[in-house]
């Protein structure tokens, strides 16, 4: 399951891409994605159980957590990190949330931690570095750093807050009320009768290889909602019952490793040797954590 939803999540990068190049501001297409994801979760789960979307008593404050700390702010710290680093620094740093993840485990949470998963993590983070070739990207802004810094801990929080929120109710009914927050939050922030739909109504060639093909923009964001949100976050959560948040982290690094080459095949982004190599290195560090038992 985490593997399918790093993949969903790794050509959603190329789509976020081509839909953001339309004139669709980062953090409009947030606030769209939780707004789409919240109501298409809200259908599912009422479909499905209805009365799991009750909401239990003093349940709200960690829903509420989950919702803003865990799925607004990783996006928003993201975004904001990528506005003065190049993408593949700022996705380096925050990976190192699962390494966070891990270092609560052992330290707070007691359990115990392979060795292996220690090293797994090791191979993964020494695979991103080599991928976005970090020793050849100059000046690092600082801002831009403590922002990454932040979406690390804010990401390894949301893992942390999904594994104890799946284990009180399912994982649908537990994002619906994550998103609900966020898009809360979002219409707080970004009042919806200021939303650009003007550019959403607009036909976008799809850049690179597909650039002889036009898909409106909404159905961009429609493809970022279902198969980029819905699906993908589902899985991740509903993992959470079968794998340890540590393991999830670990194999969730292969989603910059799928971006990389989506945009290879896709965009025509480069991709030099060495970055191949740090792909493969990341492979062999979620291979290595898959036999952490």
């Amino acid at each position: 399951m985490v593997l399918v939803a790093a993949t969903l999540f790794g050509v959603n990068g190329a789509v976020s891409k081509v839909a953001l190049a339309s004139g669709l501001s980062s953090l409009r297409l947030t606030e769209a994605r939780c707004a789409g994801a919240c109501a298409g979760l809200v259908l599912i789960a009422g479909l499905r159980r209805p009365g799991s979307l009750w909401l239990r008593r003093g349940e709200w404050p960690l829903l509420a957590a989950f919702g803003v700390g865990g799925v607004v702010f990783v996006q928003l710290f993201y975004f904001l990190a990528i506005h003065r680093l190049a993408i593949g620094i700022a996705l380096l740093i925050e990976y190192l949330g699962p390494l966070l993840v891990a270092i609560w485990a052992r330290t707070f949470g007691h359990e115990v931690v392979r060795r292996r998963v220690w090293v797994a993590l090791g191979l993964s983070l020494t695979g991103l570095v080599l991928m976005v070739r970090l020793w050849s990207s100059g000046a690092v802004d600082g801002l831009g750093v403590a922002f990454a810094l932040v979406c690390a801990v804010v990401f390894a929080a949301y893992l942390l807050l999904a594994e104890h929120g799946v284990a009180r109710r399912d994982p649908t009914s537990l994002l619906a009320w994550g998103f609900l927050f966020a898009t809360l939050f979002w219409t707080v922030v970004q009042p919806w009768w200021s939303f650009p739909g003007a550019t959403v109504e607009r036909t976008v060639p799809l850049q690179g290889h597909l650039a002889a093909w036009h898909l409106p923009v909404w159905a961009l964001v429609l493809w970022v909602v279902v198969l980029g949100t819905i699906a993908p976050f589902t899985l991740i959560v509903a993992a959470l019952r079968h794998v340890t948040a540590t393991r999830v982290g670990v194999v969730a690094m292969l989603e910059p490793v799928v971006a990389t080459v989506v945009a290879w095949i896709w965009l025509r982004e480069s991709l030099a040797p060495v970055q191949l190599a740090g792909a493969a290195v990341v492979l062999a560090g979620i291979l290595l954590a898959q036999t952490a038992r």
